[in-house]
């Protein structure tokens, strides 16, 4: 059975997936690409970051090999999810995206699996990602712990 999951996501010792002053030029706000010091520094993940010069190409079109396409969907967050679940047939959907997509999809109960990367960070305010969000009263728990050196992995299954 085909689950929806996000993988892989920021949240800081003091439950921020960013920080404060988000703008286009810093889209994870102060203090928030330090999130994800425990994800490999491969040159596309820095170039994302503006951590490259950018000056070769090749990285940007081989995010996309494989097939990945991205769909806009105006029509809100059901629309959508019902969309990818029908594209992706019998494997997994993923929600990607921010904090404010990653709340949507949680108050709604349509995650079955959220695996957070709590880096040991402390942004102290910014974007929360639980923010007056019960986990344990819309039906998660936490079924996996791995302890690392550049962050604690957590899976919250519903």
């Amino acid at each position: 059975m085909s689950k929806v999951r996000v993988a892989g996501f920021g949240v800081s010792i003091d439950g921020f997936g960013a920080g404060p002053d988000q703008s286009l030029e810093n889209p994870l706000g102060i203090g928030g690409p330090e999130l994800h010091n425990w994800f490999y520094p491969t040159r596309t993940f820095r170039s994302m970051l503006g951590k490259d010069d950018g000056t070769d190409d090749r990285f940007a079109r081989a995010a996309m090999e494989g097939g990945t396409t991205f769909h806009f969907v105006a029509e809100g967050i059901e629309a959508a999810l019902a969309q990818a679940k029908v594209a992706a047939g019998d494997l997994d959907v993923k929600i990607c995206g921010g904090v404010s997509t990653v709340r949507q999809y949680l108050l709604t109960g349509a995650i079955d699996e959220l695996h957070l990367a709590l880096s040991p960070v402390l942004l102290g305010r910014g974007e929360s990602l639980f923010a007056g969000i019960d986990l344990p009263t819309i039906g998660y728990r936490v079924t996996e712990v791995v302890p690392m050196e550049l962050a604690t992995h957590l899976v919250l299954t519903r």
